[in-house]
């Protein structure tokens, strides 16, 4: 079911009639285009991952119109979109690093490469997040306000590296990049472990962000955007890296401090406040109510901890000139069942990616114009990962590696990647699909070629479904598996 929003061109009531009347509006924009060419189509199930459907359902004219389908309009279009990606965390890199060259290159290849999932953005850490094989910032030590100390050269070995390599494979690889916690001596405890921001140290943090995207330029990485801080509501009890940021305190220090210094060091660099949970969408609207703040913020970065993507819609609403980016987090809550929430009792490693569908389509719907997900790779543990107590084991990563036989293993999130980012360009517009049908989620764009994607996810885990999609007069009828994916392309 899709999660409610402003956006909906066309919603399912108790009247068939109402429905009907305003499907045919987009019926007249329709019946003005062209004849939908031929159609190809993928489909993810329990037994086939992003296969070819041999004989795809093709559109027909005249076949009579169901008011209870899946409508499009092409006509009413929405938010470009920038790509798909993940996290170049510390402990993905490293990894990567540890693996044969040719089996490295060939992973990057099955992410970046044209004949692989086609990833296009990327998420780095300024300084250590969780999932690192060290705790570390680019300036640890005692107070250093003039930043004499601050080096990159913890990235040097296999971040740096990687990172080339992955943007060698595509060239158009977007970067951002966020900070978990500055160095300890910026904040109150003088520990990266939890604790918050001082105001003192705002001037020289600043600088700190300068220096980065300095000196990362230097080696051969550019960086397009950065975030304040990765969840700026919590400290995470001091488990691992992580700063707590007022609200007050974010507002200043885009507004007086990095602001202005990206405004004169590294103009193009685009900055995202938030980077935290949906459920945190008035902090959004407040800081973005100050013209200093908004005079500097190009977006909104979201996660999915808590919270439903509507919230996005929310803010789009209020604030249309700005822009929304999901940046870390999995399925959304609601889309697990009771006993799943319990805790760590999620579903076996590589089966949710209906759920990893449902999710990414909910975001599309509500304005995303990125989806970047957490680690690229992590071991069959979970692991390089600082965060203490230990978290349990259990296989992670967009790809898991197993240490001893370099075997690797897929997530739900890799297969369900495959029904977008393979298919959808950026530059693609997201234009109207609705109809509300039980079990069945829906998302459309337009690419800049002229080619068009639907895709349809059956979250149900038993039941296949026939769905009827109608673009003005023409009709397409699609069998749905249960607990499946199918993307469905025509120019």
């Amino acid at each position: 079911m899709n999660t409610t929003n402003r956006r909906e061109f066309l919603k399912l009531s108790a009247s068939a009639g109402a429905v009907a009347a305003v499907a045919g509006t987009a019926q007249l924009h329709a019946e003005s285009e062209a004849a939908p060419g031929p159609v190809r189509a993928w489909i993810t199930t329990k037994d086939k991952k992003f296969q070819p459907i041999e004989s795809p359902p093709q559109w027909k004219t005249g076949s009579g119109v169901s008011p209870l389908g899946v409508h499009l309009d092409p006509g009413a279009r929405y938010q470009e979109l920038v790509g798909f990606g993940g996290a170049f965390t510390d402990a993905s890199c490293y990894l990567m690093n540890q693996m044969a060259p040719e089996a490295r290159h060939a992973l990057l290849l099955d992410l970046y490469g044209p004949a692989g999932l086609r990833l296009s953005v990327g998420r780095t850490c300024i300084g250590s997040s969780d999932y690192t094989t060290e705790m570390y910032s680019y300036d640890d030590g005692p107070e250093d306000p003039e930043l004499k100390r601050f080096s990159i050269d913890h990235d040097r070995p296999y971040l740096l590296p990687i990172l080339r390599q992955a943007r060698e494979i595509n060239p158009d690889l977007y970067l951002f990049s966020c900070v978990w916690s500055p160095p300890g001596w910026m904040k109150t405890g003088g520990s990266m472990l939890g604790g918050s921001m001082r105001e003192h140290w705002f001037a020289p943090l600043a600088q700190y962000f300068v220096k980065f995207l300095q000196a990362y330029a230097d080696a051969g990485v550019k960086v397009q955007a950065v975030t304040v801080n990765n969840e700026v509501d919590t400290d995470q009890d001091g488990h691992f890296p992580a700063t707590l940021w007022g609200q007050q305190y974010e507002m200043g220090f885009v507004m007086n401090h990095l602001g202005p210094a990206l405004e004169k060091a590294a103009p193009d660099t685009k900055i995202w406040i938030l980077d935290h949970n949906y459920d945190l969408w008035g902090r959004v609207v407040d800081e973005l109510s100050n013209q200093g703040v908004y005079k500097y913020v190009d977006g909104v970065a979201w996660h999915s901890y808590a919270g439903t993507p509507d919230a996005m819609s929310r803010v789009r609403d209020m604030f249309p000139d700005k822009h929304m980016y999901f940046t870390e987090g999995g399925p959304p809550a609601h889309l697990f069942t009771p006993e799943e929430h319990h805790r760590f009792a999620f579903p076996p490693y590589g089966t949710d990616w209906a759920r990893w569908s449902n999710a990414f389509t909910d975001m599309l719907r509500n304005w995303a114009r990125m989806i970047c997900v957490w680690n690229l790779l992590l071991n069959e543990n979970g692991r390089p990962d600082i965060t203490t107590p230990p978290r349990p084991n259990r296989p992670g990563g967009l790809v898991c590696v197993d240490t001893k036989s370099q075997q690797l293993s897929y997530s739900g999130n890799y297969y369900a990647f495959s029904h977008y980012s393979k298919l959808i360009q950026r530059g693609a517009h997201i234009f109207a699909s609705s109809g509300d049908l039980p079990g069945i989620n829906h998302v459309v764009a337009e690419n800049t070629d002229g080619s068009r994607v639907l895709v349809l996810t059956n979250s149900d885990s038993s039941l296949e479904q026939r769905v009827q999609c109608t673009l003005g007069s023409r009709t397409l009828d699609v069998v749905v598996p249960p607990d499946s994916i199918t993307s469905l392309v025509w120019s």
